[in-house]
Parts: C-alpha cells; structure tokens; sequence
C-alpha cells in the first residue's frame, strides 16, 4: 500500500491546476477518509489558507505533498488530532452514551462500556470527541469517563481485571449486598483489587469501589484466552438478549439497534467487529446472494436493504445472525427470533425481501475484526 500511495498522489496532484486547490482537498479526502464514521477530515483551502481538522496524519501529509507538487503556497493552520497525546479515557459508567455532537439532545450513535479505553482526539466544554476500539468517532460526555494521564494509562492496563459475564447485576459496596455501588451489563470491565472464596473487591476505573459475586465475573486474562467462538457460545449471548428492546445506537443489553446486537454477540464472545451494519457487510468471508440457506451456519451475519440499481447504490440498512433451522436472531422492535421458511410461523416476509447477502466472521481475518484482547492495548 505505502508504495500505491505516491503514485495515487501524484495522479490526483497533475490532474488539477492551481485554481482547482479545493478539489485536492476534496480527492484526498476521499481516497483516505472515504468513511467519516471512523476517520474525521474537514479540511478546507481558502483564500491561501489551508484549514481545517482531521484525525489523519496520513491524509495531511498527503494533501500537503499534493499542493508542494503544484507549488501552490498557502498558510497552514491545520488542527490534527489528537490535540493532546498524553489525555486518555476510561469509560466509568456501565453503560456511556456516545452522540454525534456534544450536547445531550444530539443523536445516540452508539455506546461504550465500562473499562473501554477510549482515544480522546479533543475537548470542548463539558464534552470529548473520541475515538472507540472500534475506531467509531463520536462525543462523550466527560462525566461519563475518567480521564487518566499517560502513566495513569499504563498503571490502569497493567492491572488484573475482571470482566462482567452475567447479563446483567451489580458492584456491590461491600458483602452484604444491600448498597449498591454502580449497575453492571455483560462486558464490564473492572479492576480486580482481592479474589474472595466467593465474591472479589473490584474497582470501577474511576476509583469506585465495591465486591462483585464470583459467579457472574471472569479474569480477562482467562476469559480473552479460553474463547473460542463456537455455535453455542454464540447462541447462549444471543439468547440471553431475548426481549431486550431496540435502541437506536444501541450496543448494550441496555437496549441495541440491529448491528449493536450482532456487535454485542461477537464481543461476549471474544471478538470485536465495526459498529454499523454497513460497516460489518464489508467483514469475513461472502457466503451467499441467493438465498441458499442450507450454506450458512450458526453465527454467520445476514445482511438486508437495498440492492444496488443504474439511479442508485446498494443500501445496507439491516444485519442479524443465522441460528440455524431457516432461523435468525434480530434486533428490530426488541430482540427476537425470524424466520426464512414460508412454513414457519415465525416466516419474515419483509426482510427475506430485502436480503442481500451472508457474510460469516468466524475464523475470518479481514482488518475489521480484532481479538477483544486488543482493546485493553495502550492506543
């Protein structure tokens, strides 16, 4: 790739003149940050003024080469992030809500749990722009993290800790169970401070402390190893997520929107995978487009839209996951169970009209799954 990169520049910077500046801006933007979800860019070249910011270094270097090769001067005052490479962000609630601007009434665009290390890229006011291990860009707001120096950082990653396997219970203030401390879902991440016979002190990552019952906790160290995504591994996540109600970014037994459940299902299970149903249709392995339902297998992602036409392009708007016997499993109302055989009672007519494909993710290896063992990785 880094060797294409050069001559792709060169291609975009001789097919513009000096007045065409903006287009530039424009072609690098899409060739590095064709999604905006993940890579920010708003850049902008005005008036011999390039401005701007972006969360890619690559894509400024580049631009910057593109308009040397020109020779078009211009004043930089492009902002790349992050602007600030020793803050980092632990989420310190259950359950943090992400939005796609600072404020609470903008819109939920997905969640991160608790003990996810989050990249912070800036800070306005009460609000961080952040960047998920799933590489989702969105704001948080800062009461909902605890922000923890480079050293902070380190000690927090080197520490023992467990992760919460239940679907759903509490840290508890002490063994007696009767004040709680903070509410817990499936995938929790704490600080373990002392194992018990039968319960564990854990922390919370903002210094919270309480006990945690053993039987619904598991050492990651452990947990992360003994994985191994199997047809009932996925289904038990996946059952146990029966009823819970659909949430527009939703990724959590909270609440979860189609492809936060399918998310959720692969993380219980050791894995993570891109957040949106458009963005997990271009993992794992193509398993079918015609609807040869004896080729798929348990655990394999059934994706559903719009198929591509001369006026338009394809629209993937809907995902859930093969359970086998014609079934799948689906957020869409709340998390329930549909079916592709005309014969069954629980027939889905409208989406297996608007299926378009199966991807399957176990023992895939594209860029876009990664062991869950990566997010406790220093970024």
């Amino acid at each position: 790739m880094k060797r294409i990169l050069p001559f792709l520049l060169i291609f975009y910077a001789c097919s513009f003149s000096k007045k065409n500046a903006d287009n530039i801006v424009y072609k690098v933007g899409q060739y590095f940050a064709p999604d905006k979800r993940v890579v920010l860019y708003d850049l902008t070249y005005n008036n011999g003024i390039l401005k701007g910011e972006t969360s890619s270094f690559l894509a400024y270097q580049a631009l910057k080469d593109s308009l040397g090769r020109l020779d078009i001067d211009y004043i930089d005052s492009v902002q790349v992030l992050p602007i600030d490479t020793n803050k980092h962000a632990v989420v310190s609630l259950s359950v943090a809500n992400l939005r796609s601007e600072g404020r609470h009434s903008s819109e939920l665009v997905t969640q991160a749990l608790c003990g996810t290390p989050l990249l912070v890229l800036k800070q306005e006011g009460g609000w961080l722009l952040v960047q998920t291990p799933d590489a989702y860009i969105a704001w948080v707001d800062e009461g909902g993290v605890t922000i923890k120096n480079a050293d902070e950082m380190n000690a927090w990653e080197r520490s023992e800790k467990l992760i919460f396997t239940n679907t759903t219970g509490y840290l508890f203030k002490d063994s007696t169970y009767s004040e709680t401390v903070s509410d817990l879902v499936a995938g929790d991440i704490l600080k373990l401070t002392k194992k018990g016979a039968d319960f564990s002190h854990a922390k919370m990552p903002d210094g919270r402390a309480g006990v945690v019952l053993n039987d619904q906790v598991d050492l990651v160290s452990n947990w992360s190893k003994e994985r191994e995504v199997n047809d009932a591994e996925l289904k038990e996540v996946a059952f146990s997520m029966m009823g819970v109600p659909y949430l527009w970014g939703g990724t959590s037994v909270k609440g979860v929107d189609c492809s936060g459940f399918t998310k959720t299902i692969y993380f219980m299970n050791g894995y993570i995978i891109p957040r949106d149903a458009s963005q997990q249709v271009n993992e794992g392995q193509l398993i079918d487009e015609d609807k040869n339902w004896e080729n798929l297998q348990t655990g394999d992602l059934l994706f559903f839209g719009r198929e591509a036409t001369d006026q338009n392009p394809e629209k993937v708007v809907h995902v859930g996951m093969w359970i086998g016997d014609d079934r799948f499993i689906h957020s869409s109302g709340k998390v329930h169970i549909s079916s592709v055989n005309p014969q069954d009672s629980l027939y889905d007519e409208y989406n297996v009209n608007r299926y378009l494909r199966t991807k399957r993710i176990i023992k895939s290896h594209t860029d876009g799954i990664k062991p869950l063992a990566s997010m406790l990785e220093h970024r």
